[in-house]
């Protein structure tokens, strides 16, 4: 099942919405910004309950 996570795109901040699949338990990987285009990392952990969570990072960022 994947769950919607709202988070702002560390370069332009414009909010968008990830789809997060906690089935896979913990995961990070580069997804482009639907509005500006540039990579951003994103890491997903999840919850003692199953419940994903993501944090986004820009390229420079750790």
């Amino acid at each position: 099942m994947l769950t919607p996570a709202d988070v702002s795109c560390p370069y332009c901040g414009e909010r968008i919405e990830l789809l997060l699949d906690g089935s896979a338990g913990e995961q990070a990987y580069i997804e482009d910004c639907p509005v500006c285009c540039r990579p951003i990392g994103v890491h997903v952990s999840v919850d003692a309950d199953g419940e994903p969570s993501a944090t986004v990072s820009g390229e420079n960022e750790a």
